[in-house]
């Protein structure tokens, strides 16, 4: 296993990043969505300094003993991602001002700097200081009196160096440095726009207001230079390490701690006078191997709120959710789930059923019993308000709550404490274990007096806001195999003891990998015995080096492989001798890719999964996962068919090396989120008992091609 070959996770995230700054630079993708691109990059990166970079640094602190059993080089890992990383910053500077700037201009919206102001317009501004931003600013002297200055995590600060002190100015010292917070969500906003000319719209960061302001702040100084910093801390909770003690009190403490977490990053304009930046430096205690040259301005995810124009060329055209082919839009569902199966893609189709479906379930006096998984949820959950109406309307109602999901624990916390004080039983799992599966499951008397339990399986969060921009399938079923499994789930999730006795979910982490490597193992057979043999994964990140050991070994048996991996992809497709037969691409488009498939030929009757896993390590050994098959004929062959459609994408699908895959000569351009929702918008409500989508047939890969 040490001779493996894999790329490095992180350096393949950072190729992930990439793909998303190629959006950015598409001139086929509308002028102020990418912005929104360059927006999301920034994010990103913030998030993988914040977590990844941290965690490489804290492994260099490791004795070297203790380092060498990792089997690799902390030092060298974090020395070939800041090298990238620089990289990247440098194509993303050039994106920004070589091509989204001129761009911008060319359609009438100038994002002006305080040198590029007119006189009318620095007037203006000026005034806009004086009446709106000024009160809002709080320098701190960096001198003798301070002895630390403690920034906080990802907020932007301005730095002020004053020199060439007035004559007239008693007193004022040769120089000084000055740091403030950029008042940002105060302001209500990182940009300002200015009286429009015309046609021409012109639009100034709040920076360079107060640059504008900045004299009249210091009237004692001839000179002043404003600069920006931006910190990025630690955000590791660490909390797997820990075994003892009350686990929310935990992630209470670390959350607490997350604020003050030591420096992973400290971005500064390279422009800054060295005597800021040495102030800085002396201040924080922050040494040289935490800083990263950035540009002039810094948090450009703060792009997201860029204003708004309404010219229909500058954004996606709009697609509303569509309503479902076999769903009612009004009356009962579970009345429709109990006839048959449903497939559910958000957010090409309304994420509402599922809303409507547990507020359905806490009115109904026959419904006694309701369990769900709650990874994410939104800031205002509708989804958190009805298990709470459910709780009082004398249900019984078990959420389990994972603490644990990075950068959500406080909202967590919050509705965890909602929901207990509305009578649900909260489970908060072990420390140890992370449950990211996606389970509802619904308990209901029937007419009979006997009691039937109706499931939704995902591969998204219950989150009204996420389930907008990200794509995946969700599954409404009352299939009794599989409900009697899930609520096994649930039993195993409750005690946590007895492993539950599955024959249709596989289940990480008793059953997950071991599933995984069955079903492989069963291609590898049919391909030495000289049968059709294939396997089909659409994940988000494929990392843990005995699945990609295992789907090496499939390759160099004859089985073709395809790979479409959104994220981190550490398998190296498509080489001699080892990997020869798996292809890779990823997409990344207008929506987020985060629904997980897999298919398996299995010797002419296909399994199709649909999971909440990636192929991750932690995914399949440390996390409560679901793959749940779809069992129904014709929902399987629509899951096949929007797989088809990604497998055939040739506008923004990308290989390995993150070249766009192209269309063949002769073939038509075809974007798999666009066909996606052309073919949803186009189904006809069918009868039931005959739902299959017209012209799809049972496919293998489309391409024995390598790469």
């Amino acid at each position: 296993m040490s001779a493996l070959k894999t790329l490095s996770r992180d350096l393949s995230w950072l190729r992930f990043n990439a793909r998303v700054l190629q959006e950015a630079q598409s001139p086929d993708v509308p002028l102020l969505e990418r912005l929104k691109f360059l927006a999301i990059f920034s994010s990103n990166l913030d998030e993988f300094f914040k977590v990844r970079v941290a965690t490489l640094r804290r492994l260099t602190n490791l004795k070297k003993k203790t380092r060498a059993k990792l089997g690799d080089s902390p030092k060298r890992q974090l020395r070939e991602v800041l090298v990238e990383v620089s990289r990247q910053q440098e194509e993303f500077g050039a994106t920004f001002r070589e091509q989204l700037l001129p761009e911008l201009n060319r359609h009438h919206i100038h994002l002006l700097n305080e040198a590029d102001l007119t006189d009318q317009q620095r007037a203006w501004t000026t005034r806009y200081f004086e009446e709106k931003v000024r009160d809002l600013l709080s320098p701190v002297a960096l001198d003798d009196t301070l002895h630390h200055l403690f920034l906080k995590d990802q907020a932007v600060y301005l730095t002020f160096f004053l020199s060439q002190p007035r004559e007239a100015q008693a007193g004022a010292h040769a120089e000084r440095v000055l740091v403030m917070e950029l008042p940002t969500k105060r302001h209500g906003g990182r940009f300002v726009r200015l009286p429009d000319e015309g046609e021409e719209r012109y639009v100034l960061f709040l920076d360079d207001v107060i640059r504008v302001g900045a004299p009249a702040l210091f009237p004692a100084y001839e000179r002043v230079e404003v600069n920006a910093i931006k910190l990025s801390r630690d955000a590791e909770l660490d909390i797997e390490e820990e075994v003892s003690g009350d686990l929310m009190e935990k992630i209470r403490s670390s959350l607490a701690k997350r604020a003050t977490g030591f420096p992973a990053r400290l971005l500064y304009d390279p422009r800054m006078p060295k005597e800021t930046l040495r102030a800085i430096k002396q201040k924080t205690g922050i040494t040289d191997d935490a800083l990263v040259e950035g540009s002039r301005y810094h948090n450009f995810r703060d792009f997201f709120g860029f204003p708004h124009f309404d010219e229909p060329s500058f954004h996606y055209p709009a697609r509303p959710a569509l309503p479902h082919p076999t769903l009612p839009r009004t009356g009962s569902l579970l009345a429709a789930i109990g006839q048959r199966d449903h497939l559910l893609h958000p957010p090409y189709q309304s994420f509402d059923y599922v809303t409507r479906l547990l507020r359905e379930a806490a009115a109904d006096p026959r419904v006694s019993a309701i369990s769900i998984t709650l990874y994410r949820v939104a800031s205002k959950s509708a989804v958190v308000k009805a298990l709470m109406k459910a709780a009082r309307h004398g249900k019984q109602v078990t959420v389990v709550v994972e603490l644990k999901a990075r950068f959500d624990e406080e909202s967590n916390l919050f509705w965890a404490d909602k929901l207990q004080r509305a009578g649900a039983h909260v489970i908060f799992t072990p420390p140890e274990l992370k449950v990211h599966s996606k389970l509802l499951l619904i308990a209901r008397r029937e007419a009979d007096e006997t009691t039937r339990q109706y499931a939704y399986f995902s591969t998204g969060n219950f989150n009204e806001s996420t389930s907008q921009l990200y794509t995946d399938h969700g599954l409404f079923t009352a299939h009794e195999g599989l409900t009697r499994e899930a609520a096994a789930v649930f039993g195993y999730l409750r005690d946590q003891q007895a492993v539950p006795q599955l024959e249709l979910l596989l289940v990480a982490p008793f059953g997950l990998r071991t599933g995984l490597n069955a079903l492989i193992d069963y291609e590898i057979k049919q391909a030495k015995k000289g049968k059709e043999a294939y396997i089909i994964l659409k994940m988000n990140a494929l990392e843990d080096r005995g699945m990609i050991a295992k789907l090496y070994h499939a390759s160099e048996a004859g089985v073709r492989i395809e790979l479409i991996v959104r994220g981190i992809g550490c398998l190296v497709p498509g080489q001699a001798g080892y990997s020869e037969n798996i292809s890779q691409r990823g997409l990344v488009d207008r929506y987020l890719e985060h629904s997980r498939v897999y298919v398996f030929a299995h010797g002419g009757e296909e399994k199709v999964f649909v999971s909440s896993a990636d192929w991750m390590t932690r995914n399949l050994d440390r996390r409560v996962e679901v793959a749940f098959p779809i069992l129904d004929a014709g929902l399987r062959a629509e899951v096949r068919y929007l797989l088809d459609l990604q497998r055939q994408d040739n506008v923004k699908a990308r290989d390995f090396e993150n070249c766009f895959v192209l269309p063949e000569e002769g073939k038509k351009p075809v974007q798999a989120q666009v066909a996606t929702y052309a073919w949803l918008k186009g189904m006809k409500r069918r009868a039931r008992a005959a739902a299959q989508p017209a012209a799809v047939a049972k496919r293998g890969p489309v391409s024995k091609k390598k790469g």
